[in-house]
């Protein structure tokens, strides 16, 4: 009897230890993503899309809770946790990123790209490829490039249409060295300030003025504190959506291709809404009563010529130097 009570307990075990491997299998995998973004931008709204197609993906191992309008810190902040593991995912702008990866700042040279398909084009070839394995060897793997939008200037002082209009402004960007290099060739003085902080510094007059996207100006209502909207398309910038390595090591093969097609949807899904939301947004813009003006974007580009060759001369000139001979050839 002991002997066949025995043989039933070491059987047990053996049931158990092969059940152990399914049962961690299905216990959810909870991952976070925070981004900079409020409730209703495009950013967001395909945050929240990656979240449940991955969910749906995985079968329900995967939970991603989504953390938006800097909940968990500003860009450099979120980017910074992302390569140390303490955040899972991101989604934020390519200015903090570049600070970690600087051939990121190739993509925001002014004036080189008039659409973001045109910019997609060239990183979803080769050229993000080679950026994604350079993310790779910072502590970030790279699940899409999101559209950050065609950038435009706001202000509460007066209309922009010329160069001159631009001198003395103080105007707002985010960390992004490229953005203060092209103020500057205007004659702005560019100021950092977070973008949670933004719509009060407007309000109180720290800055006379800011530059994003349609989509942005909207979303976080700038248009409340700035009256004048210059449609200066001087930069684009993209949004890369990034995952910790820290955190993509630790899944499987079939979480991993999981979150692969997830993204994939979600960074569709994103670019369609930015691409579809500009007409509207600005429309929108002009009803709630700011003054759109246009400006001589050829003598803009060439104010800011220098930019263009200062980041040739730097250490990621080679890069740069391939992204603008791309951008010119398409």
């Amino acid at each position: 009897m002991q002997r066949k009570t025995f043989t039933r307990t070491l059987l047990s075990i053996a049931a158990l230890a092969a059940a152990l491997p399914l049962a961690a299998q299905a216990q959810a995998t909870k991952l976070t993503l925070g981004h900079g973004a409020a409730p209703g931008n495009p950013r967001h709204e395909a945050a929240v899309k990656f979240a449940e197609v991955v969910k749906a993906k995985s079968a329900g191992r995967i939970e991603v809770q989504v953390a938006p309008s800097a909940q968990l810190g500003d860009d450099a902040a979120m980017v910074t946790a992302v390569r140390t593991g303490a955040l899972d995912m991101t989604a934020n702008s390519q200015g903090a990123v570049s600070v970690a990866v600087p051939e990121y700042a190739a993509y925001g040279m002014p004036f080189m790209f008039s659409t973001p398909a045109q910019a997609f084009k060239l990183l979803d070839g080769p050229l993000g490829q080679e950026l994604a394995q350079k993310s790779a060897e910072k502590g970030m793997v790279v699940l899409g490039y999101w559209d950050n939008g065609i950038r435009h200037m706001t202000n509460s002082k007066r209309p922009i249409s010329k160069v001159e209009d631009m001198k003395g402004l103080k105007m707002r960007t985010p960390p992004d060295a490229v953005l203060v290099d092209i103020m500057q060739a205007l004659g702005a003085e560019a100021q950092q300030i977070k973008f949670a902080e933004l719509y009060v510094a407007l309000q109180q007059g720290v800055v006379d003025g800011q530059e994003n996207p349609l989509v942005n100006i909207h979303a976080s209502k700038l248009y409340e504190v700035q009256k004048h909207l210059a449609l200066t398309n001087h930069q684009f910038q993209m949004t890369p959506f990034l995952m910790s390595k820290r955190t993509w090591d630790r899944l499987n093969d079939a979480d991993r291709k999981a979150v692969t097609e997830a993204a994939a949807e979600a960074t569709a899904l994103q670019r369609k809404m930015s691409q579809d939301a500009d007409d509207k947004l600005l429309a929108d813009l002009k009803a709630k009563g700011v003054q759109v003006t246009t400006v001589d974007k050829a003598a803009f580009a060439k104010a800011t010529g220098a930019v263009d060759d200062k980041w040739m001369a730097s250490p990621i000139g080679a890069y740069v130097k391939k992204v603008i001979a791309a951008a010119r050839a398409n």
